[in-house]
């Protein structure tokens, strides 16, 4: 287990926020998502409770813990809502990459405020046009005097209900593709942001999902986290500790669809024994346990590559590819297994699913994990 290499501060960590998350995430969750709401206030305590600074380095406010601990912890608050535990560590992220790469001015003005959870960050870059073609965006930054004009549009970003502060990614120059693309420190607050409204999903609404247009949208030069150039390889780099966690948060969804469908299953009768003991029932529910174990050890093998600084490319991509498809398909088979009462709002089997579906396009597709698998066909097999 990948706990057994982590520091006794880290199991803390994890403890920490599995006890957070049955405190503050389990008890409202089905709540939220039939509010259709984003938990703001939750959010906020879970910054309290430090859920947003375990990757932040200890000289900036933070922790300066490794992935693997940060995985592992949102793994156990994804075990009761993704939707939550996305949104939460969408800002987790936003806090490290804007203390990492900000401006000095810029981040003692900002960056307590995001520790404080006054503001919540978030990432931009999928387009109404855009997704996983990172390269093809379409939000124009123009150089002006003492800063940048932003104009376009960004879809589909996590927080974007709330965001107070965004790092996004818009094309200096569309004739040098990727490497005209550049990062910015946006803040809301400023004159030519326009906030969409809250996409209307069929689930996981805590995520905040929506939008936002810039128009004329001006932005000093302390604002530039990486030029152009620079920035396209700098959004490449996260990317495989985003599809790790995204395949770990999979397997915690899973783990919490197990216990309940074990445990319905052994209480329900049928025939005159337990549903669990019909062997048909029995047998969904162990491929469902395997494949929970083969995408835990893909999800964290991933993620220790990643804190060795080793390459993560494939392993990461294996991981999300692997541990998304089964979810969708194992936690269906959990509801299956309770027959009618799966669907019912007192479990969080229907949650988790929708949950499962979401992560099986953010952060790369499964479709484009094939491609990325393909590429390295002839290296690795040829």
């Amino acid at each position: 287990m990948l706990d057994d290499i982590l520091t006794p501060e880290e199991r803390a960590l994890v403890a920490r926020a599995k006890a957070f998350a049955e405190e503050h995430v389990a008890p409202h969750a089905a709540r939220w998502e039939w509010e259709r709401r984003y938990p703001l206030e939750t959010i906020q305590a879970g910054c309290r409770a430090g859920l947003n600074t375990i990757e932040l380095a200890k000289d900036k406010g933070g922790q300066g813990l490794s992935f693997s601990a940060k995985l592992r912890a949102f793994e156990e608050i994804a075990r009761h809502d993704f939707a939550f535990a996305f949104a939460m560590m969408n800002h987790h992220n936003a806090v490290a990459r804007f203390a990492r790469d900000g401006a000095p001015a810029h981040v003692a003005r900002l960056l307590p405020r995001m520790i404080a959870g006054e503001v919540i960050g978030c990432a931009g870059l999928s387009e109404p046009g855009v997704g996983s073609d990172f390269g093809g965006l379409e939000m124009a930054a123009v150089k002006v005097d003492g800063g940048w004009k932003l104009n376009g549009a960004k879809a589909w970003i996590t927080n974007a209900a709330v965001c107070g502060m965004s790092v996004i990614y818009a094309q200096t120059d569309k004739a040098l593709g990727y490497r005209g693309i550049a990062c910015f420190a946006i803040e809301a607050d400023r004159p030519g942001f326009h906030r969409e409204p809250p996409f209307e999903l069929h689930g996981g609404h805590a995520i905040g999902v929506g939008g936002f247009r810039l128009v004329d949208y001006v932005v000093p030069d302390e604002a530039l986290l990486h030029p152009p150039g620079r920035a396209f390889k700098a959004a490449l780099a996260g990317i495989n500790g985003a599809r790790a966690y995204v395949a770990a948060m999979c397997c915690g969804m899973l783990q919490a669809s197990l216990e309940t469908a074990v445990r319905y299953t052994q209480q329900r009768r049928t025939f005159g024994q337990p549903v669990l003991d019909h062997q048909g029932v029995r047998w969904k529910l162990v491929d469902a346990a395997t494949d929970l174990e083969a995408a835990r050890l893909l999800s964290y093998r991933a993620a220790r590559l990643i804190d060795e600084g080793a390459d993560a490319v494939l392993p990461a991509a294996h991981a999300k590819k692997f541990a998304t498809e089964m979810a969708v398909r194992r936690i269906a088979d959990c509801i299956q297994a309770m027959g009618a009462n799966g669907l019912r709002a007192e479990y969080p089997l229907a949650r988790h699913l929708a949950g499962a579906k979401i992560a099986a396009y953010t952060d790369g597709s499964i479709e484009m994990m094939n491609e990325r698998i393909g590429v390295a066909l002839p290296q690795v097999f040829g």
